[in-house]
């Protein structure tokens, strides 16, 4: 049996963000600086840029990770490469190539705890099975339950592709269970845009994940040509269908 100690009940760590067995820590401060860089630390805690950390509490499920992403294990907990044979690990190499994460995602499994690296990304916990499939932004997998499936789709247009900024493949999420992404924007900033047979027309590559039911295309932000010079808005990434779209500020 180990025990935990000076983690979850440490002052100067709190749990931001908690759904289901997996908690987000946040340090008040960095107490590890030196005399040096003590300032600068700071005055970054004050603005929010903070160390945080997943914690997850194994019982008897398992989780895929983000290759390097684990830190420390206790209790039973096994680690496997989550690859089937030299297909799958061909299939997953060339997944990660285009989207940007990493190709072999390890599996760890059985009861204890899982605890990654710090990061000073934010982090958002999202149950899968309530966006019914989600597709995220390059680079913000950081973990999942291993209910949760993962493939890379590509965009239904070639316009998406080459005028959306969005890349031409992303990691699309679907099943249920919990995805941990790391986010560049706190969930307090981030919006929340509903649709229902509707649409949603975002000037820039602002949208960090969206239903994989909703339809994405770039066309001109008026009619005709000359009207989207006189707008100064030129192209615009349109979303249609019924889902939802986490939006980023900036």
């Amino acid at each position: 049996m180990v025990t935990v100690n000076n983690l979850f009940d440490n002052k100067n760590i709190k749990i931001v963000a908690e759904k289901g067995n997996v908690k987000v820590l946040e340090y008040e401060r960095d107490l590890s600086v030196a005399r040096e860089t003590a300032i600068a630390e700071y005055f970054a805690a004050e603005m929010n840029i903070r160390k945080r950390q997943v914690a997850i509490e194994l019982k008897n499920d398992a989780y895929i990770v983000s290759a390097g992403a684990m830190q420390w294990t206790t209790g039973n907990v096994t680690i496997s490469s989550n690859v089937k044979g030299v297909g799958d690990f061909l299939g997953k190499a060339i997944a990660g190539k285009v989207t940007k994460e990493s190709a072999i995602k390890p599996k760890y499994q059985g009861s204890g705890h899982l605890i990654l690296e710090p990061t000073y990304k934010h982090i958002l916990l999202e149950d899968v099975g309530a966006w019914n499939g989600m597709v995220i932004e390059d680079g913000m997998f950081l973990a999942c339950e291993d209910t949760v499936q993962q493939k890379v789709v590509s965009r239904t247009t070639l316009s998406s592709a080459a005028l959306g900024g969005e890349g031409l493949f992303n990691l699309s999420l679907s099943g249920h269970g919990i995805a941990v992404l790391e986010s560049k924007c706190p969930r307090e900033e981030l919006v929340m845009l509903e649709l229902e047979n509707d649409e949603v027309k975002i000037d820039g590559s602002f949208a960090v994940a969206w239903s994989n039911s909703l339809q994405f295309t770039v066309e001109k932000s008026t009619k005709s040509l000359i009207g989207s010079a006189v707008s100064g808005e030129g192209f615009v990434n349109v979303y249609r269908g019924t889902g939802k779209i986490l939006m980023a500020p900036l």
